[in-house]
């Protein structure tokens, strides 16, 4: 059973999709800072990472380019499905630089839309 890790500090918003993972058959876990994301990337090593943008202290961004940098290759490779209420198009370049597969707008689609089309990048 894939494993999905969702990386998003709003609690209910977080809870949403992982209900919605989970009705798919998907194992799923939270995080909701770059360090306690970083810490579970590493040992539960995912096969797909949601990760939110905008994150209390450092960003989605900053989590991207950790990851990327790390040591174990498998981490480093996890696909990575990037969303955000913040439609900014650095932000959006610089995700897809670090490889993330999509770029989601949090309010131009629903939960079950954006966990549909990130489903499509499971390894």
């Amino acid at each position: 059973m894939p494993n999905i890790l969702i990386i998003e500090d709003e609690k209910t918003l977080a809870k949403m999709y992982e209900e919605v993972f989970e009705k798919e058959g998907h194992d799923v876990s939270l995080a909701s800072t770059v360090d306690e994301a970083l810490e579970k990337a590493h040992s539960k090593k995912p096969d797909l990472i949601l990760l939110d943008i905008l994150l209390p202290g450092e960003t989605g961004i900053s989590f991207l380019n950790k990851l990327r940098r790390s040591d174990d290759d498998v981490v480093a490779d996890i696909p990575v499905v990037a969303f955000s209420n913040y439609d900014d198009q650095e932000s959006k370049e610089e995700a897809f630089r670090l490889g993330a597969k999509n770029y989601f707008i949090k309010t131009e689609h629903t939960p079950g839309e954006i966990v549909e089309k990130s489903i499509e990048y499971l390894n």
